[in-house]
Formats: structure tokens, C-alpha cells, sequence
């Protein structure tokens, strides 16, 4: 029998990867303590993707202890443009001045996913796309922070590659 497959992870946008994959998992999010690791990574000179892999694979490792019969997967991304690391904004306010700040600028999403298995990594892959948010007027960022709403909090940087950013002109 295979192992079972756990998402250590609340975060709707994995889900939907792993279910249009045809992948058969369960939900166990991990909630560690990702500013202190954040915070430490910055302190010592860690690159963002360096980060986003510890992360990653600190997420997987503690519902790993768990569930040490299961293959559990840890994803983390951070933004960062500039010198600047972005977390999920905490109402929408911080979301319009995160988007604002974004306008018009290239930045890198640092993204890592790591699997676990009795505790022990047993894969790790980053990635750092560098992406560039168009520029966009006021009123399009109005519409966009009324259409999208809540959904913007679980998303470094305030935006979702899978909402209707893509679809909707600068107004």
C-alpha cells in the first residue's frame, strides 16, 4: 500500500495543484512560527529562496512527526522587491499599499517545496520566477481590492496569479 500523502498546507491554491493532478491527500496544516524563522534567515544573510526552503521544509517536518508513515509536502514563497521581503498582508489596507508598492516593479517570488517522510527530507526544488505587476491607476486598484477581497490576504505581495488580475484591463 502506498504511503498516504499530506498537504501541510491551508493554502487553497496548493490544494487545487494536487487535485488536478489526480492526487489523492489530506489537509494537516502545520501553523510553526514562520516570522521567527523569517526574522533568523534575514539576520544571517539568507536569500529569500533559502528561506522559503527552510520553511518549506520545517512545514512538512513538523506534520511529518505526526504522521511519520506519511510522504508530506511544504511549500512556502516570498516576495521580495528590492531589499524589501513581502508576508500575506494582514487586512486589506496593508494589501492596497503592498499593491501599491508593487506597481510598475519587477520583483521575484522565492518559491520552494519540499517532501518529508518520517521526519527527513527527502526532496527539496526552488524556483525564483521574476515577475513584473504592470501599472495600474487607482480605480483599478479600487475594483481590484473590491472584486478579489479577503482572498488577497493568503497571498504574498497581495495579488493571485490565479484571480482576475490577468483578465482585467489598467483601467
Amino acid at each position: 500500500m502506498a504511503e498516504p500523502i499530506i498537504l501541510a498546507s491551508a493554502s487553497v491554491a496548493r490544494a487545487r495543484l494536487l487535485k488536478a493532478a489526480g492526487i489523492a491527500f489530506s489537509i494537516h496544516p502545520a501553523n510553526i512560527d514562520e516570522t521567527r524563522i523569517k526574522n533568523a534567515a534575514w539576520e544571517t544573510g539568507q536569500t529569500a529562496t533559502a528561506c522559503a526552503a527552510m520553511l518549506a521544509a520545517e512545514k512538512a517536518r513538523h506534520v511529518s512527526l505526526r504522521h511519520p508513515e506519511a510522504l508530506v509536502i511544504g511549500a512556502d514563497q516570498i516576495l521580495v522587491a528590492g531589499d524589501e521581503w513581502y508576508d500575506k498582508p494582514q487586512g486589506l489596507a496593508e494589501a492596497r499599499v503592498q499593491l501599491q508598492s508593487l506597481c510598475g516593479r519587477t520583483h521575484v517570488l522565492a518559491t520552494a517545496a519540499s517532501i518529508v517522510h518520517g521526519a527527513k527530507e527527502i526532496w527539496c526544488a526552488t524556483s525564483a520566477p521574476e515577475l513584473t505587476m504592470r501599472p495600474f491607476s487607482q480605480a483599478f486598484l479600487d475594483h481590484y481590492i473590491a472584486a478579489e477581497g479577503d482572498a488577497l490576504l493568503d497571498a504574498v505581495g497581495a495579488y493571485r496569479l490565479e484571480g482576475m488580475a490577468f483578465s482585467c484591463s489598467s483601467g
